[in-house]
């Protein structure tokens, strides 16, 4: 049987958002099921798919694909229709789409100031948001509670019948004490524990880094789709990265890759949380930013005010913007050097510094890196926002589904008011 086989998207087995090809001595009923979780990712990707469709784009044929759809609608995973417009004389395909109203994640962000909490459908719609504050000095472990409250709270709206397959969350590696310090942390592997054990979530919970949560939004969803090799940067209190390579996620020994930040690129600057130097998060930060534009370092919501006025070209933000973008650009030549991307893609924060200072960061890259590695990079801003972190958590929680969609065991769990699930 052929593998799947998809246009403009990564290779099979690549993308962790992606199956594997079929293994020789893989039985009938094993490549079944890969190939339901290979039509089943299709719909979840790119939405609405007519069964013609997934027959050119999976290179199954027409009869696999039909009986591969009609199982996944009986479980109650995928809608069929008849389209709504005719194309073509003849019999109209049928259209499978994801049962985005019926099959939700919960998707969580512990941010630097903010905590956030969202109901994703398969599909990937966001069916529901909520947030609150995150006080200085509150740990991940601490935010549990008032997670779990968010995610309660949006569950009285949930019908009956709907079935959740799973949750995780995001965790900012950077926040303030009430102090004023920067503390250094990240996801806590008994975070994702002590969530399920909250919220009696028998699927559980996955905790992981922001920026790799984000930059696998940006690789499924956004404007790194189809790209093997990149590194989504984020900004915010601190500087992390997302490092994919291969089409897979670089997570490093207990998933604590990606601290960019803490690369040192001036010897002779400012004390950095970590107790080094000079380090990179001090040079391209928000405090950094404030602190060129004569701000308090402190004052978070005077970023925004920054941003604004160096698009209105009033010169103090303007040429703050700028010493940071420079200094961004240093950084990516490091990067680029090192990990040699297809593209680097900017968000957080870092997505508005890049936008203003584009000609900057580029002419930088272009002094430092080599040639081989910085005559094919695109530097792009992120596409989808302050929800990537979510829509990313929303992707590891689907992932078991997607890859085997008939024993994921998404079965509903007591006090979160979901039916049963597709057997």
């Amino acid at each position: 049987m052929a593998t799947p086989v998809r246009s403009g998207v990564p290779r099979p087995g690549r993308n962790p958002a992606f199956p594997l090809p079929s293994s020789p001595g893989a039985s009938q009923e094993e490549i079944r099921r890969q190939n339901l979780g290979a039509v089943l990712r299709h719909v979840h990707v790119h939405g609405p798919t007519s069964r013609a469709e997934l027959t050119t784009r999976l290179g199954l044929n027409r009869s696999t694909i039909g009986a591969l759809a009609a199982d996944l609608a009986a479980t109650g995973l995928v809608t069929e229709e008849a389209p709504t417009t005719a194309r073509r004389a003849g019999r109209p395909s049928l259209v499978v789409s994801p049962r985005s109203d019926r099959v939700y994640a919960h998707a969580l962000s512990i941010e630097a100031d903010r905590l956030r909490a969202a109901r994703i459908g398969l599909g990937g719609r966001i069916l529901d948001l909520r947030e609150a504050g995150r006080p200085c000095g509150m740990s991940a472990l601490d935010a549990v509670g008032p997670l779990a409250d968010l995610v309660r709270d949006m569950e009285r709206s949930v019908a009956a019948d709907a079935v959740f397959v799973g949750g995780a969350v995001a965790v900012a590696d950077t926040t303030r004490d009430p102090d004023g310090r920067i503390r250094i942390g990240g996801a806590d592997e008994a975070l994702g524990a002590a969530l399920g054990a909250e919220l009696a979530a028998g699927p559980g919970f996955v905790a992981a880094d922001m920026a790799d949560i984000a930059g696998l939004a940006e690789h499924v969803r956004g404007v790194a789709a189809g790209v093997d090799d990149f590194v989504y940067l984020h900004g915010d209190l601190g500087v992390s990265a997302g490092i994919i390579i291969g089409g897979r996620l670089v997570v490093g020994h207990r998933g604590h890759s990606g601290k960019v930040g803490h690369m040192v690129v001036n010897r002779d600057g400012l004390p950095c949380g970590c107790g080094s130097r000079g380090c990179w998060e001090t040079e391209i930060g928000e405090a950094a930013l404030l602190r060129h534009a004569g701000r308090d370092p402190a004052e978070r919501a005077a970023v925004a005010e920054v941003l604004r006025a160096a698009a209105d070209a009033e010169p103090t933000a303007r040429a703050a913007v700028q010493q940071v973008a420079d200094w961004l650009g240093f950084g990516v030549a490091n990067l680029v050097n090192v990990v040699n991307p297809d593209t680097v893609v900017f968000g957080g924060y870092l997505r508005e510094v890049f936008a203003a200072g584009a000609d900057t960061v580029r002419r930088r890259l272009d002094e430092m890196a080599l040639p081989a590695s910085r005559e094919h990079v695109r530097l792009q801003a992120a596409a989808l926002g302050r929800d990537a972190p979510l829509i990313g958590a929303a992707e590891l929680a689907f992932d078991k589904l997607l890859a085997d969609p008939l024993n994921a065991g998404v079965a509903g769990q007591p006090g979160t008011g979901q039916a049963d699930a597709p057997a």
